[in-house]
């Protein structure tokens, strides 16, 4: 590899990454909750489901944008993704028309966005670096997990200088000039661009499925599996760190509300570290100690009241949460290549649309209808162990005699 060829590609990842933490900043919805309820008198379960229809279309829309990266290039998927997000959060400075217009711009279109910009980093970056696609990854979307750290503190200082609605439109304009300025810069490698080394190349696809090739077998769906759960788990506490640290340290809602900020960083520190170590440790292995990490940390949580030894539970919690979405993309791309990885994990990411509404509602029924969190966060401990087994199962697809689309053989691994 050139100096040029290196240079240009840790220019692109740069730029993913930028891109990234501009997107990650729907993670500091919460910033907005109270400045809206007050303002507007709307429930904060109203409110709340701005956030939850964002990601949900994050995860339908990232689909679409793998399918038109292969048609269009990267390029124009991130700028138009770029476009949507950036007018969707500044269109929401005009919510004083109606909750509905809320949920339209800042969830749906906004939603939009984030879903055709995220997928583009991912599917570019792996294909730049094939000898680390974990780390790769998960330095990518560790952008994303750190997009609330840069964003919450000066949202909160907008809000309190401009009022909400006009937060909504500054922050609206930076997103859409950031998310713009990266996505001009991503582009896929050049054809013939070098495999991976032998090391890597041997527990990878020797051939690149399509997407209709790739829903053809079981392991698509496993995997989808394996990042629902996952998902499901972590998403759970994210909706309810401050009630739960409240409940079980008797912590003020002032110190709850500081433990939340320190346990977010865990999100963004698992997508890289978890990502890193599946390099060496395998996905599998990966995503198997994270499930016995998290099964052990759920049951042991509701016994806990310090609010320090919390606070490190549940950013432990969070790391696997992370680590989830910074280990996939390159699990997906073991398993079935990386030329149509865009689409092949861009609608694998339904699974996390799905989890952000199962996983809140799980939790908040039990905590109704129990009263208490313990029984819920139990409930899921238990999940977390059954779900240790699913990554043991998983043989990569094509060595286990499978059959492709209407009974087609698939392409087999040597």
């Amino acid at each position: 590899m050139t100096p040029r060829e290196t240079s240009r590609r840790w220019r692109i990842a740069l730029a993913g990454v930028l891109l990234q933490v501009a997107l990650g900043a729907v993670y500091a919805w919460s910033v907005f909750r109270v400045p809206l309820v007050t303002r507007f008198g709307w429930s904060i379960a109203q409110v709340t489901l701005t956030f939850t229809i964002a990601i949900f279309a994050l995860g339908v829309t990232a689909f679409f944008g793998g399918l038109w990266m292969n048609r269009s290039g990267p390029r124009v998927v991130a700028v138009t993704g770029g476009l949507l997000y950036g007018a969707g959060v500044l269109l929401a400075s005009r919510s004083d028309l109606g909750l509905w217009w809320l949920y339209l711009t800042y969830g749906v279109i906004g939603g939009a966005g984030l879903g055709l910009s995220y997928i583009v980093p991912i599917a570019v970056l792996v294909r730049w670096f094939p000898e680390r696609r974990g780390l790769i990854t998960g330095i990518a979307v560790g952008g994303f997990g750190a997009g609330a750290l840069v964003t919450a503190p000066i949202a909160e200082r907008l809000i309190e200088s401009v009022g909400v609605l006009a937060t909504f439109a500054w922050l609206g304009a930076a997103f859409l000039i950031v998310t713009v300025a990266c996505g001009t810069l991503m582009q896929n490698p050049p054809d013939g661009w070098r495999q991976a080394p032998a090391a890597a190349a041997s527990r990878g696809a020797t051939v690149d499925f399509t997407l209709r090739q790739a829903l053809g077998t079981w392991q698509w769906w496993g995997l989808w599996l394996l990042l629902f759960l996952n998902t499901s788990a972590g998403i759970s506490v994210i909706a309810q760190e401050a009630p739960i640290f409240q409940e079980l340290s008797g912590a003020s809602a002032v110190v709850a509300a500081g433990m939340v900020g320190v346990v977010s960083i865990g999100n963004g520190v698992g997508r890289v570290f978890w990502a890193w170590v599946s390099d060496s440790l395998t996905r599998k292995g990966t995503f198997c100690l994270m499930f016995v990490l998290e099964a052990a940390l759920f049951w042991l949580l509701p016994g806990l009241s310090s609010p320090a030894i919390l606070a490190v539970t549940a950013f432990l919690i969070l790391t696997c949460y992370g680590g989830g979405f910074g280990t996939m993309p390159a699990f997906a791309a073991d398993y079935f290549g990386a030329k149509n990885i865009g689409s092949i994990y861009g609608l694998m990411l339904t699974a996390w649309g799905f989890a952000s509404a199962f996983g809140p509602l799980l939790i908040a029924h039990m905590r109704e209808s129990s009263g208490g969190y313990a029984g819920a966060l139990h409930v899921i401990a238990g999940v977390m162990v059954v779900s240790a087994l699913l990554p043991v199962l998983l043989t990569p697809p094509g060595r286990d005699g499978g059959r492709g689309p209407l009974g087609a053989p698939l392409p087999v691994r040597q």
